[in-house]
């Protein structure tokens, strides 16, 4: 038998999905995968119903459906300042990682440098090296997460085509502040180069920052595309319901490439998703309030057991060494461990990594998207594993 992709083929089933059955078959209280609990918000819920009751039921436009497209150009109108001309500039995808991979196989030729900032979401890299792309990777370190500025010069060049910035970022839950962002836009266009962004927490930041897209800075307007996430605004991950923002020179290769992946996404929760994004704006801020309470709650849990819990600006994932409760193994190894014999479960940092030889290998991402009673036993089943119950 012939061989299959040899790019795509080299890749396990992702760190989420094996961490995830495991907690499946040990009853453990997930907090690996994102799936945030009880964050829902009814009045959607009730629109998507309502929609997929009502109809129509045939494919819809291939950039989305009007009252979405328009729904996401006023949001960004309010929030970001963004005059958006939602028949061009504006693109519904089948979910984020759809929209990225549109960007990437639309934008990349063969031999194109990529810029990437690791630790990162691990579908980049597949994306990426199948689209004919040269990853050059750049790390932020814990704890503190600072952009290296000359490492970060050194990886742009002639050959690069773009960089792949996600902020709010996971795992890292960096948020990368206004001088980071203007450090990048010069770099962005003195190398003639796009910027693709993975925006998909803008709404997830905390302790009274604000997101600022890329986008918005001097220059960046034709250089950028913007990635969003209904999954992550509303706490609704399975719609898969993503969008993708950019000047409509760069906007072009984008839909055409997505034209080829899904095509469309079903109108029902399209036309969910715009009733959402209509919503009063404290409605969307509201979430951040609500996710900070519950980062507080999980991150006083377990640095009461010993663990070192690092700052976490945005996203709903923070980061805790394992070192702290006595634990000398991998970080894949403990997070196996507490699976199996805590019955808890987190996901290994260093998995965000490439070259996981050279990675952190003592912390551990967790999750607090969570109901508050899944956190509190969490914590409680961590305590009285390491003995600090």
């Amino acid at each position: 038998m012939k061989a299959a992709n040899s790019i795509l083929s080299s890749y396990g089933t992702t760190i989420f999905a094996v961490m995830s059955k495991l907690a499946q078959e040990h009853g453990a209280v997930n907090l690996g995968q994102g799936f945030p609990e009880g964050l829902e918000p009814p009045a959607v819920l009730r629109a998507a119903a309502e929609a997929a009751e009502a109809g129509p039921h045939q494919y819809p436009p291939l950039m989305g459906i009007p009252a979405l497209r328009e729904a996401i150009a006023a949001h960004d109108r309010h929030f970001y300042g963004l005059d958006l001309d939602p028949d061009s500039e504006v693109m519904v995808s089948s979910g984020a990682t759809e929209a990225l991979a549109a960007c990437l196989f639309g934008l990349i030729e063969q031999g194109d440098e990529v810029v990437l900032i690791e630790p990162l979401y691990d579908s980049y890299l597949p994306i990426i090296r199948r689209a004919g792309g040269v990853p050059r990777m750049v790390r932020v370190e814990p704890p503190h997460w600072t952009l290296p500025r000359e490492a970060l010069a050194a990886a742009f060049s002639d050959k690069t085509k773009l960089i792949l910035l996600n902020s709010p970022m996971n795992p890292s839950a960096k948020v990368f502040d206004a001088d980071e962002l203007a450090f990048i836009a010069d770099l962005v266009s003195r190398h003639d180069a796009y910027a693709v962004c993975d925006e998909v927490y803008e709404h997830l930041v905390f302790d009274g920052r604000r997101h600022v897209p890329l986008m918005t800075l001097p220059g960046m307007r034709d250089r950028c595309v913007r990635i969003g996430s209904a999954g992550k605004t509303f706490s609704v991950t399975s719609w898969k319901v993503g969008y993708a923002i950019a000047a409509p020179a760069l906007l072009a290769p984008i839909a055409k490439t997505h034209q080829f992946l899904t095509f469309t996404t079903p109108t029902c929760l399209q036309t969910a998703v715009a009733f959402g994004l209509r919503q009063p704006p404290e409605v969307l801020e509201h979430l951040a309030v609500d996710m900070a309470a519950r980062r507080d709650r999980l991150a006083d849990g377990l640095r009461g057991i010993g663990f070192d819990v690092m700052d976490c600006p945005g996203t709903y994932f923070f980061t805790a060494d394992i070192r702290g409760v006595g634990f000398n193994g991998t970080d894949e190894d403990f997070c196996r461990h507490i699976t199996v014999e805590a019955g808890v479960t987190a996901v290994p940092f260093s998995a965000f990594y490439q070259d996981r030889e050279t990675a952190p290998s003592h912390y551990a991402r967790f999750c607090f998207a969570k109901l508050d009673s899944a956190l509190d036993e969490a914590a409680a089943r961590l305590g009285r594993h390491f003995g600090r119950g």
